[in-house]
């Protein structure tokens, strides 16, 4: 099966408001909400995209020919590449009644895991949604990031019991979803949360603790200062604040920031190849989640989908790579990229 393959079945098998596009870019959707799209004019969504795409890479081949190694270790999981299937939810909603929640999540954390990485799954006001990633991640070994909406802490409580179970290698929360409709309209509300709030939440996980949602330097610090092992810059894909700036105009002062902290820097937003992996690692992540191919994956090919979204990520990431004298992923630097 190719790509091209999947993203022509995934056109048939989508509802009416995701168009499975050759370039998933924000242009067709832009605020289609229902669907796909981003908040407001949508031009969140199509920012993020933009924005990576307005760097260069800089090929360097006079260096030494080997084999390059894109192999990278998260809390003790190595995966084959710095990339991570994205949290998403309320599939039949937004993207037609093929998959539920529980279907999609099922399909996706054992492709991606057969694959070599590793997805984070999502979270609704179904209590069975959490239930079924639970169960996906501990039928493939623990292999995934389930990912807690932010409710209020005896929810909380009550989602970490169920997730720790599954003995994931981590445990993440989307926090820019307080941005989210149905959580602000909860009783009692959820939604954002002060750092000593994040902090009690960092101590029920149990796990190395993921905050989902950073997109200022100030807010990464509070994250670092509530016990976050890791944050994702991100500003939930456009859907949950119009007009933010891109993830990639971002990330440089971000990961600057927490340089020397060991805190780990992951970004998503926009990222669909992987020469625009490359990039993002260059700017200072140190892996990239990637949420809307992924769905266009599963709904186009099921496993197979999945299985060849991610052979063509790998064969992009290892070329640019070879052609800009990086060996391994340690090797990226920010000279390699033209801002």
């Amino acid at each position: 099966m190719t790509y091209q393959e999947v993203l022509e079945q995934a056109r048939g098998a989508m509802g009416p408001y995701c168009k499975a596009c050759p370039v998933c870019n924000g242009l067709a959707c832009r605020n289609t909400v229902p669907g796909p799209g981003a908040k407001g004019i949508g031009t969140g969504f199509i920012r993020n995209y933009q924005k990576w795409q307005e760097l260069c890479v800089n090929m360097d081949t006079i260096c030494e020919n080997k084999p390059v190694d894109t192999s990278f270790t998260l809390f003790g999981r190595t995966v084959d590449l710095p990339v991570f299937a994205a949290p998403v939810g309320a599939m039949t909603l937004h993207y037609g009644d093929k998959y539920n929640d529980l279907a999609y999540n099922d399909i996706l954390v054992a492709a991606c895991a057969e694959a070599g990485i590793a997805a984070f799954t999502g979270d609704g006001t179904d209590p069975a949604v959490m239930e079924g990633a639970a169960a996906a991640i501990a039928k493939n070994g623990g292999c995934g990031v389930p990912t807690v909406k932010p409710w209020n802490l005896e929810t909380i409580r009550q989602k970490m019991d169920l997730v720790k179970a599954a003995d994931p290698f981590a445990i993440a929360m989307d926090i820019d979803a307080a941005g989210l409709p149905f959580l602000k309209n909860m009783t009692p509300p959820a939604g954002s949360k002060t750092v000593e709030e994040l902090r009690q939440i960092v101590d029920m996980a149990e796990k190395p603790f993921i905050a989902k949602g950073i997109m200022t330097v100030a807010g990464a610090k509070k994250a670092l200062e509530a016990g976050a092992k890791g944050i994702v810059v991100s500003n939930h894909g456009g859907r949950v604040l119009d007009q933010c700036p891109a993830t990639a105009e971002v990330l440089p002062e971000i990961a600057a920031a927490l340089k020397g902290t060991g805190v780990k820097i992951l970004v998503d937003g926009g990222i669909r190849t992987g020469v625009d992996v490359f990039k993002a690692l260059a700017l200072g992540a140190d892996g990239v989640l990637i949420c809307r191919p992924f769905v266009t994956a599963v709904y186009g090919g099921g496993e197979e989908g999945v299985k060849c979204y991610i052979d063509k990520l790998a064969g992009e990431l290892a070329d640019t790579m070879q052609m800009c004298g990086a060996h391994s992923l340690a090797e990226i630097t920010p000279d390699m990229v033209r801002v």
